[in-house]
């Protein structure tokens, strides 16, 4: 009888083993995102900040939540798109609020500072990480296009590496 009992009870710890699973922890489960760097258009060595800095995706009514609002900086890191081959942004440069009268009378708030428009285009790169993370996006053949203005801020791009599969160091150069 005890013998039984000992088995019984040797199969169900045999059983309750086997049915554990290990735990998947998503250590390295993120996409990259894009990091833009700030230069001077005269001395292309030597990095400068965008005053009052201000970026906010096209067809977004947001800022950009990876990077500080209206901030001088000299670098960022900008999510791109995964369902999509381009990313479009506004980079406004001395970003302001300005209260203006529109057709009805009323008092409203636009923005003001310098804007310029810049396309970031890529082809999308599906990398397996693990069960836990699932897969991530990189991305590759990055390219620009800056909507040409009469008076961009923006006066050059450099793309540095076309391969986008870390945060680690910059992607683009931006000259100003």
């Amino acid at each position: 009888m005890k013998k039984n009992h000992i088995l019984i009870l040797l199969t169900i710890v045999l059983i309750g083993f086997g049915a554990c699973e290990k735990d998947d922890i998503c250590i390295d489960g993120d996409t990259p995102l894009l990091v833009i760097r700030f230069y001077d258009i005269d001395n292309p060595t030597v990095l400068k900040k965008a005053p009052k800095f201000r970026i906010v995706g096209v067809g977004q009514n947001t800022t950009v939540t990876t990077v500080s609002d209206r901030v001088d900086t000299d670098s960022i890191a900008i999510p791109l798109k995964v369902a999509e081959s381009s990313t479009g942004f506004y980079f406004i440069r001395n970003s302001s609020d300005v209260e203006t009268t529109n057709t009805s009378g009323e008092t409203i708030t636009v923005e003001g500072g310098d804007l310029d428009t810049l396309y970031l285009n890529y082809t999308r790169i599906d990398k397996f990480i693990s069960r836990a993370c699932g897969y991530i996006a990189n991305y590759e053949d990055l390219n620009s296009d800056l909507k040409t203005e009469t008076d961009n801020w923006i006066k050059d791009i450099e793309i540095i590496t076309p391969l986008v599969e870390n945060s680690t160091a910059a992607h683009v150069k931006i000259f100003h």
